[in-house]
């Protein structure tokens, strides 16, 4: 099934991070096509990516010229895979937080769902390593959500897999803001379509 799946990862200066994260995911879902999208990074990111497609066929990029958001990295990635006939797009970080052992399981959970997407308030202490004011901010956000929209989905993560078969591109596209407002933003809104949402607990380590 990982063969339906698009895996997209948007990077800025990530060099340290993208071997790390491309060996997980080759241990957990070897035959996962993947799509970096790279916002100009100048640490030697994009020459990393070059040299792992290089060796795994099923790896493709996109250089966009300027930092433009990762909101905006991840409406790119999607409107690509929905391009190219993907059903499935999964997107996630590469700064170590978000953890490909995940994706299995979203793929078993995306067949009886539309959106499946990761909650980190479902594990206790599922944050501890992060600091204070991280913590503070993040949890802030998830109440507010919660109190002025009545919506108590984890919306702010950019861990999650979408089924496009089900899902139609320009409710995800909905969202108009090209940042970290586009997750919470698209996640509410698919909610109040209508669209049937899962959720799986996470713990998230303090991104590198």
């Amino acid at each position: 099934m990982s063969k339906n799946v698009l895996l997209i990862i948007p990077t800025l200066n990530e060099f340290g991070n993208i071997q790390k994260i491309y060996k997980k995911i080759k241990k957990n879902n070897s035959g996962i096509k993947i799509l970096f999208i790279d916002d100009n990074s100048e640490d030697g990111s994009q020459e990393t990516i070059i040299g792992l497609k290089k060796k795994n066929k099923n790896i493709n990029y996109f250089f966009r010229p300027k930092k433009l958001g990762i909101g905006s990295a991840h409406k790119y990635g999607i409107a690509f895979a929905k391009k190219k006939n993907f059903k499935y797009v999964c997107t996630m970080d590469c700064d170590g937080t978000h953890d490909p052992k995940h994706i299995n399981r979203m793929i078993k959970l995306i067949r009886n769902n539309d959106l499946v997407i990761t909650n980190r308030f479902l594990n206790n202490n599922s944050l501890k390593d992060w600091d204070i004011k991280r913590k503070i901010i993040t949890k802030l956000r998830f109440y507010l959500v919660w109190l002025l929209l009545g919506s108590k989905l984890d919306g702010s993560g950019g861990f999650r897999m979408y089924d496009l078969s089900k899902i139609k591109i320009e409710d995800i596209l909905d969202s108009k803001d090209d940042n970290y407002n586009f997750f919470w933003q698209s996640a509410y809104l698919l909610e109040k379509k209508g669209y049937k949402i899962a959720e799986i607990p996470i713990n998230l380590p303090n991104r590198v």
